[in-house]
């Protein structure tokens, strides 16, 4: 594919009028620099091919600051390997050398369909090997070679790894949506909820599988939960559910702030207090409320009383635990609802549109703040377990995840 100049011109033009729009500044960026850096690179971004037109206005979002800033085509990019293969993957140095090796590999999802494990090394991609410098990335519609060994480089083998094919929308990128919610049983009385994804739009999906499967487990006499978090590629409003379960009144789980609000100032005390709608009904009522005013509002937890594993939850963080995962961190840690293990998380907590911007390339932008209970963003900075734990590829790859083993050891003893 190859972009005219008249076709850059007007794609720099269409990102530029979005960023002034829409785009929410958490990091207090100067738009007049941004706009003059984009000016001073405007000859290099018409002159180049197509790759590095894409790569150059990559790099001047980034500039923007803040999380959910990617620039895209609808179908010739590459994405992150959790939202195609549904899969994420570190870095990790094992005998003298550096692999990407595998790290949570999502029930159902296509690495998982061709017996990709945690641990496992990914040292090709159609037989040319991977560069330790980049992180590997898929394209939608497509069917790979990956080559995988050991951690420690012994027992190669191959899989084909196909990529289905997905639109994106202006809420939602061009991902493959990995399964949700998996529940099950830690003898004698564990509760384990594995959650990848927050599904549905407005949350309602969610809900109604968080809700069958915290059932389930009560009924089966869970009076304690590890909630695994790891690798979860954020989602929907369904994550206030989850927060409602871990205490039984309605709380602040934390505040959203819209560009409009940003700019003109605010006392997080004058902020409408709003419950996560229930239900469809209630979900059509809260859009009504807000459908001509400012969306800039303290999301409360629902009140859905006492429940056996209050006091008694542990949830599983790692790097790859990303947005509304983080938001629901965060909340637990600020009021002691839970003990936190795992690794730092990333630190993306913002929401995000996508918008066109011609010949079939896409912005997505963060569009509103979010801020913690106590007023403070989480955006770049992520949330620190209070138990810290890694893992190490050779154990994973044995079977042995040392994180999932401290979680079970820390709520044991509550």
């Amino acid at each position: 594919m190859s972009l005219s100049e008249r076709e850059r011109t007007e794609i720099l033009g269409a990102i530029r009028k979005q960023v002034l729009k829409n785009h929410i500044n958490v990091g207090g960026v100067s738009y007049d620099a941004w706009i003059k850096l984009m000016e001073e690179r405007r000859p290099t971004l018409l002159a180049g091919g197509t790759e590095a037109f894409e790569t150059g206005v990559q790099q001047l979002l980034l500039e923007l600051g803040g999380s959910h800033t990617v620039f895209y085509h609808e179908s010739t990019n590459q994405f992150l390997p959790q939202h195609t293969i549904n899969a994420s993957l570190r870095l990790f140095e094992c005998s003298g050398s550096a692999r990407w090796t595998f790290l949570d590999v999502y029930d159902d999802g296509p690495a998982h369909a061709v017996g990709i494990r945690p641990g496992d090394a990914l040292i090709a991609v159609d037989g040319i090997a991977c560069q330790t410098s980049v992180m590997p990335r898929f394209l939608l519609g497509q069917t790979y070679r990956l080559t995988l060994s050991t951690p420690g480089g012994d027992n190669c083998r191959d899989v084909q790894v196909a990529v289905p094919a997905r639109k994106g929308t202006k809420e939602r990128p061009p991902i493959v949506e990995p399964k949700s919610l998996a529940h099950s049983m830690i003898p004698p009385k564990i509760g384990y909820l594995k959650i990848a994804y927050f599904s549905g739009s407005l949350g309602m999906r969610f809900t109604r599988a968080l809700d069958a499967a915290i059932k389930d487990l009560k009924d089966r006499g869970a009076d304690r939960l590890v909630v695994d978090l790891r690798g979860n590629i954020g989602g929907s409003l369904g994550f206030a559910r989850l927060a409602s379960y871990m205490c039984p009144g309605k709380i602040p789980i934390g505040n959203s702030l819209t560009p409009k609000r940003l700019r003109s100032g605010y006392n997080r005390e004058s902020l409408p207090q709003v419950p996560m709608p229930g239900n469809k009904i209630e979900a059509v009522m809260t859009l009504g409320r807000f459908a001509f005013r400012d969306k800039s509002v303290v999301l409360m937890t629902q009140g859905l009383g006492p429940q056996p594993f209050h006091g008694k939850v542990v949830l599983l963080v790692n790097e790859w635990t990303n947005s509304a995962a983080e938001m629901v961190t965060s909340f637990a840690a600020e009021h002691d609802l839970a003990a936190v293990v795992g690794t730092k998380t990333a630190g993306n907590v913002l929401g995000a549109a996508n918008f066109k911007v011609g010949s079939g390339y896409w912005v997505r932008l963060p569009i509103f703040g979010w801020y913690t209970s106590r007023g403070e963003s989480l955006d770049g900075k992520g949330v620190t377990p209070n138990i810290g734990v890694d893992v190490d590829p050779c154990q994973l790859i044995s079977g042995v995840d040392q994180q999932m083993e401290k979680a079970v050891a820390v709520i044991t003893s509550m």
